[in-house]
């Protein structure tokens, strides 16, 4: 549950006799009394983001966003696809030759996996002052997924498994660097395992009732270093990151987006610049389980949002304004989970197979060339709908780096960071981020419409049949614009 979950309930202010009951409540009461006090901040902050949303022409905006991705399919299409993927491709340039690695940075990165996991059981059980729920949920799922749709694909740099992975190697009596694996990867298997662990790391952050518990959360990822290390050594660390590991494949997705990137040149790793999203129409068509995970990480991320709005709730039968808290949620959050999933794969198969019919070209084909036109709504999702959270909490996660076991250290020097979430209490600055969320989601699709049209152009079909076959995907995109801009600016649970 991240901090903007968090919600209190007022007593009914009766005054009943000491008694040990009694007390038990008092105290009770005093506990849940402080724990509100120090989340306050993001509680206000949450409804004051969202209550000044609303005072926004917010109808304007989401009509203004479609229409702008409904225009820009008219002026992509209006340009030969193959000369758009030509005018692209040209705009990169390669700068500096840069290393293959950082030595001893895989090794720091486990260290300090594990100090993140001794502080999920020995800190602070506060969310918001244990460092391990907040680099988990704010500095890597949002900030390296953040920092991946620009620097590129950093992922392997700061891999906190390859260097444990590596001294089980040697243990076994394996040679020093060898990352080759016992066994073979089943291919029969394909990257299915990928998609089933997305699955579940999606139930985890949005269903389950206490994500954000240190320790739990200290226990899951035990669980999965131990799971992901014997993978890596059993089936090698390139075969295993392909099929199974999500964060290898997921940052991996998302650096398709990055502008910038390396390359191998004359035996040189250079870095490459180039247009923001220029890398997917340079992607191979993917399998079906890569078509599956592509399309599972954008439903997941908008059912996180749809899941907190008063329309879900209502749908479930809930009281938007009385949250019965995530416990009560569990079943019915898990197959809206579900549900979403399997929704936006049909619309997806759906307008894929229609476009490939009428432009007479394969629909196997296009279900797996086309998929990669979605990534960057995804990004464009994964931006808009954390940003504010993490606005605020990587503030708290500077502050409870500092003091990671609660004991009065201050490492960092930010253990007394005043931590400051005014700024989505005041009008002028929510509209700011609210801007940024709108653009990015509109921005977004029109990257995906213009790469879409670039990648049909790869089609020996006639110029108007490849249109055709844009139709169907493209008219989903503009729908799920409108549905994220709504996603933005409907009331939701605080």
């Amino acid at each position: 549950m991240r901090s903007r979950d968090v919600r209190t309930r007022t007593g009914t202010g009766e005054t009943r006799p000491a008694t040990t009951a009694g007390l038990n409540r008092v105290t009770a009461a005093a506990g849940l009394g402080a724990l509100a006090a120090s989340l306050a901040p993001a509680v206000l902050a949450h409804a004051g983001e969202r209550g000044f949303i609303m005072l926004l022409p917010t109808g304007l905006f989401q009509a203004g966003g479609t229409i702008a991705v409904a225009v820009s399919f008219l002026v992509a299409v209006s340009i030969r696809a193959s000369t758009m993927r030509r005018a692209i491709e040209s705009a990169r340039r390669s700068l500096f030759s840069v290393p293959r690695g950082v030595p001893g940075l895989n090794a720091a990165a486990s260290a300090v996996l594990v100090a993140l996991v001794v502080a999920g059981f020995a800190g602070s059980r506060d969310p918001l002052a244990n460092p391990l729920p907040l680099s988990v949920w704010t500095l890597m799922w949002v900030g390296l997924t953040f920092a991946h749709a620009v620097l590129g694909f950093v992922w392997p740099l700061v891999n906190p498994w390859t260097a444990p992975a590596r001294l089980v190697r040697r243990a076994l009596g394996r040679t020093a660097g060898d990352d080759a694996g016992v066994l073979a990867w089943p291919d029969a298997l394909g990257s299915w395992p990928a998609v089933g662990l997305l699955l579940l790391f999606a139930w985890f952050e949005l269903v389950h009732p206490a994500p954000q518990d240190p320790a739990i959360l200290a226990f899951a990822a035990v669980g999965y270093s131990v799971f992901t290390v014997a993978g890596m050594v059993l089936f090698g660390n390139e075969a295993w990151e392909r099929h199974v590991e999500i964060f290898s494949r997921f940052f991996r997705i998302v650096s398709w987006i990055a502008p910038l990137g390396t390359v191998e040149e004359g035996g040189t790793r250079r870095l490459r610049v180039t247009i923001p999203g220029a890398r997917l129409l340079g992607v191979d068509a993917l399998p079906a389980a890569g078509v599956v995970f592509v399309v599972v990480a954008l439903a997941t991320v908008s059912f996180d949002g749809l899941s907190r709005t008063f329309w879900w709730l209502d749908l479930v039968g809930e009281n938007p304004l009385e949250h019965p808290g995530r416990t009560a949620l569990v079943a019915r959050n898990t197959l809206g989970l579900a549900g979403a999933a399997a929704g936006l794969l049909a619309a997806y198969a759906v307008t894929a197979t229609a476009g490939a019919r009428w432009s007479g070209s394969s629909v196997a084909a296009a279900l797996r060339r086309f998929v990669v036109s979605i990534v960057p709504i995804a990004f464009g999702y994964h931006f808009a709908h954390y940003l504010p959270s993490f606005l605020v909490d990587a503030q708290y996660a500077l502050k409870a780096l500092s003091d990671p076991l609660d004991l009065g250290w201050n490492l960092l020097g930010t253990r007394d960071l005043h931590v400051t979430a005014s700024f989505l209490t005041h009008h002028a600055s929510v509209e700011l981020i609210w801007y940024a969320q709108t653009a990015a989601i509109v921005a977004a699709h029109v990257a995906a419409v213009v790469v879409l049209h670039a990648l049909a152009g790869e089609s020996r079909e006639g110029r108007m049949a490849t249109i055709r076959g844009e139709i169907p995907l493209t008219a989903l995109m503009i729908g799920y614009t409108l549905f994220g801009l709504w996603l933005l600016s409907t009331p939701v649970a605080a």
